[in-house]
């Protein structure tokens, strides 16, 4: 089994309301890319990692890793599918359409092996996805004639989850996934919705609820928790 790890480092993360991307800034004293690329290049089975970065990045030579060769950069696009499909793209100028994919979000630096191995073991077509269990009561939230948002109703939690990355997918299959959902219209919220989109059904691989998504200012410090106890 050949697997191209693909790590999506294009954006420009609005929400954290930085001076920068997200993925430069600290985190326990290293660039938040940092983490992350280190975890996937420690891993076994991966020999190369391509890394979809902004053409106009003016920080990517400040990483630890600028000048790894294992290392192959592919151009970020307006949006993440297209990035995605660029690094996609890439992989496929040396890779085969049967090889797999395992895609993973540059600002999820908590990402654990043991998470890696899990997902590998049960891997299968058409894929799977690491996610997370929904815990909390969820809720269906509408906007009233006041312009409020209120609760609808309730949302049995019993089969949600928490789509979380990586999501491993087979190349050729995964490449036909976006352009079809690209030439449809359809809506691409992470690679999975592009493989349901084509009618198949990704495995859900349960993983640690600490491999969270540095989105907002406040996720910093607990990342930065959770990576001090990934060390002890």
């Amino acid at each position: 089994m050949t697997i191209w790890p693909l790590v999506v480092a294009a954006g420009v993360g609005s929400r954290m309301q930085a001076d920068r991307p997200k993925q430069y800034l600290s985190l326990n004293q290293r660039l938040l890319i940092d983490h992350t690329l280190e975890t996937l290049l420690a891993y076994p089975a991966f020999r190369q990692l391509v890394l979809v970065l902004s053409d106009q990045d003016p920080y990517w030579p400040n990483s630890e890793f600028a000048n790894d060769e294992r290392i192959v950069r592919a151009s970020g696009g307006p949006e993440r599918y297209f990035s995605v499909l660029n690094g996609l793209k890439c992989i496929a100028e040396f890779g085969q359409p049967d090889d797999w994919v395992l895609v993973h979000d540059v600002a999820r630096p908590c990402l654990a092996h043991s998470d890696l191995d899990t997902l590998i073991a049960q891997l299968s077509f058409p894929g799977a996805i690491l996610a997370s269990p929904t815990r909390d009561t969820m809720k269906r939230g509408i906007t009233n004639a006041a312009g409020d948002t209120v609760i609808d109703h309730t949302v049995e939690r019993e089969q949600l989850w928490h789509a979380l990355t990586p999501q491993v997918f087979p190349l050729g299959l995964l490449t036909q996934a976006i352009e079809q959902s690209l030439a449809d219209g359809f809506g691409v919220t992470d690679e999975a919705s592009a493989i349901e989109h084509l009618g198949h059904q990704p495995r859900l691989v349960a993983g640690r609820a600490d491999n969270i998504k540095v989105t907002r200012p406040e996720d910093l410090a607990l990342a930065e928790l959770f990576l001090q106890q990934k060390r002890t």
